[in-house]
C-alpha cells in the first residue's frame, strides 16, 4: 500500500477489530492468538464486522428500531463501497470496513456471505419485513442461523488456508451453528429480557414450558423441572452439531488446528457450565479462566507432539 495515510488507517482498523474481539469475544480472541499473524488479523476483521452489526441490532434497536435497520443496511452499503474503493471516513464503521475489505480481497471471500449475515441480523430488528421474535421449529430457526452463524464458518475457510474448502464447507457450517446454538442455550435469560426467544417454540412446548415458567426462572427462582428438561434437550441438540463438525478439524492446516480445536473445546464446555448450574437462566454460564488457560496449553502441547487429536470422550461433552 503506497499511500501512508491509507496504510495507517488500515493498521488502525485491524487494531480496532482486535480490541473488539478482546473485549466481547474472549473465547474467540484467545483461540485467535494461536493463529499466524496475517490470519489472526483476518479473523479479527471478520469478528469486528459481525460485532459492529450485532451491536447495532442489540443496542440501537432497543430505543430506535428504525435507526437499527438503517444501521445494518448502512454497514453493508459501506462494505460494498469499500470493496469498490471508497471505505469512507475512518470512524468506527470505516475502520472495520477497511480491515474487512483488505481481508476479503486478500482471501477472496465471497461478499454474498456478508449479505446473508445482514439478512439474518435484520430478522432481529423490529419493524423490518424479516423481523421475528420467536421461531416455531428448528427448521425455521436454521433459516436464521445460516446467516448469523453458518456463513461465519464459510468466511473463515479461506482465511485459514483450507486446501479443499468444498469438502470442508459442511463441517464449517456445522461448527458455526454449534457455536450459535451454544449462545442460544447460554443466553435464554438475556434474550428473554430483550423480548426474544431463539430456541424454537416446539421444543419448549414438548416439555410443557410456558413464558411464566421462564420469567420466574429469570427472576432467580430454581428452574421448573420442565424448563431443565427442555434445556437439557437443547444441549443434546447442540452437542450433536459439535459431533457433525468434529471431522472437519482434521482438514485444517497444521498451524490453524490448535486455534480451532481450542475454540471447539472451550465453546462446547459452556454447555457443561449450563448443566452444572442446574440450567439456571438468571445468570450467564461461563468457562472459568483457569479452564480456558488449561485448554490452550493442552492444544499447544498436542500440536507440539504432532497435531494429534485426543479420541477419548465425545466431542462437545468436555468429558
Amino acid at each position: 500500500m503506497s499511500d501512508p495515510t491509507a496504510a495507517r488507517e488500515l493498521d488502525a482498523g485491524f487494531r480496532f477489530c482486535a480490541a473488539l474481539s478482546a473485549q466481547h469475544g474472549r473465547t474467540y480472541h484467545l483461540a485467535a492468538r494461536l493463529l499466524p499473524e496475517p490470519r489472526r488479523r483476518g479473523v479479527h476483521a471478520l469478528y469486528g464486522f459481525a460485532r459492529l452489526v450485532d451491536d447495532i441490532v442489540d443496542v440501537t434497536a432497543v430505543d430506535d428500531p428504525g435507526a437499527a435497520a438503517r444501521g445494518v443496511d448502512d454497514a453493508l452499503a459501506r462494505l460494498h463501497a469499500g470493496l469498490a474503493g471508497d471505505p469512507g471516513a475512518p470512524d468506527e464503521t470505516g475502520l472495520v470496513v477497511r480491515a474487512l475489505v483488505d481481508t476479503i480481497d486478500r482471501y477472496a471471500i465471497p461478499v454474498e456471505l456478508f449479505e446473508a449475515f445482514a439478512r439474518s441480523m435484520r430478522m432481529d430488528v423490529p419493524g423490518t419485513p424479516e423481523h421475528r421474535v420467536r421461531y416455531r421449529s428448528m427448521r425455521e430457526l436454521r433459516e436464521y442461523t445460516y446467516g448469523s452463524a453458518a456463513v461465519i464458518g464459510l468466511q473463515l475457510l479461506p482465511v485459514f488456508g483450507v486446501t479443499d474448502p468444498e469438502r470442508a464447507a459442511p463441517y464449517a457450517r456445522a461448527l458455526g451453528e454449534a457455536f450459535q446454538l451454544t449462545n442460544f442455550v447460554r443466553d435464554v435469560g438475556e434474550d428473554l429480557d430483550r423480548g426474544r426467544m431463539y430456541l424454537p417454540a416446539d421444543l419448549w412446548a414438548a416439555y410443557g414450558v410456558d413464558d411464566e415458567m421462564l420469567l420466574r426462572a429469570r427472576g432467580g427462582a430454581l428452574p421448573d423441572p420442565r424448563v431443565r428438561r427442555a434445556l437439557a434437550h437443547a444441549v443434546a441438540l447442540t452437542r450433536a452439531e459439535y459431533r457433525r463438525a468434529h471431522p472437519g478439524l482434521a482438514l485444517l492446516p497444521p498451524r490453524i488446528g490448535p486455534a480451532i480445536r481450542t475454540a471447539f473445546v472451550l465453546y462446547s464446555r459452556i454447555l457443561d457450565e449450563v448443566e452444572a448450574s442446574g440450567f439456571r437462566i438468571d445468570r450467564r454460564a461461563a468457562v472459568p479462566g483457569r479452564t480456558r488457560a488449561a485448554v490452550v496449553a493442552t492444544q499447544l502441547l498436542t500440536d507440539a507432539c504432532g497435531g494429534l487429536w485426543p479420541h477419548r470422550g465425545r466431542p462437545g461433552t468436555g468429558r
